[in-house]
């Protein structure tokens, strides 16, 4: 019987799913810890501290903890060094012009070929890529690329839905 009208099974099809709610609490003292890879020596973050805050927000939000168990913790500052990774690299004190602010956003991969006379490089990211095409940014960096093979391992177990 189809019963989507029925206020009584709402929700039920999400929890069969195994489908979570949960929130992480992962700071940036942890995340310090964890890696400190991203922090000058007097422990400031070499971004704007107002970004390490939003990107906390928002791992703490896609990375539930119910759903990575004791591997929360390590998939969370994953997670959160990609997206400060790719901050980064695009990162500028400031710019002369705004062709300079516009570059330091363009995408790299690897060199796949190069030349010397008019200065041609192309780039092929296809050999660090494999197996997480469909994992979006995740391939542009190593800590993504790990993150996103965890991914693959927890997403491994079945879900049900009815």
């Amino acid at each position: 019987m189809y019963c989507w009208g029925k206020p009584q099974f709402f929700g039920v099809r999400a929890a069969a799913a195994n489908i979570g709610h949960g929130k992480g609490t992962y700071t940036a003292e942890q995340f310090q810890e964890d890696f400190p890879q991203f922090f000058k020596e007097d422990g400031q973050p070499l971004l704007p501290a107002s970004m390490v805050g939003e990107i906390l927000n928002m791992a703490n939000a896609a990375v539930q903890p119910d759903k990575w168990g004791a591997g929360w913790r390590y998939a969370v500052g994953l997670y959160t060094a990609h997206y400060v990774t790719l901050y980064l690299r695009s990162y500028a004190p400031s710019n002369e012009t705004p062709q300079q602010a516009a570059a330091s956003g363009a995408l790299v991969g690897m060199v796949k070929s190069a030349t010397l006379g008019d200065a041609s490089v192309s780039y092929d990211t296809s050999a660090i890529t494999a197996g997480t095409e469909d994992w979006g940014d995740l391939n542009s960096t190593t800590y993504g690329q790990m993150f996103a093979n965890r991914a693959k391992l927890i997403g491994l177990a079945g879900m049900v839905v009815i």
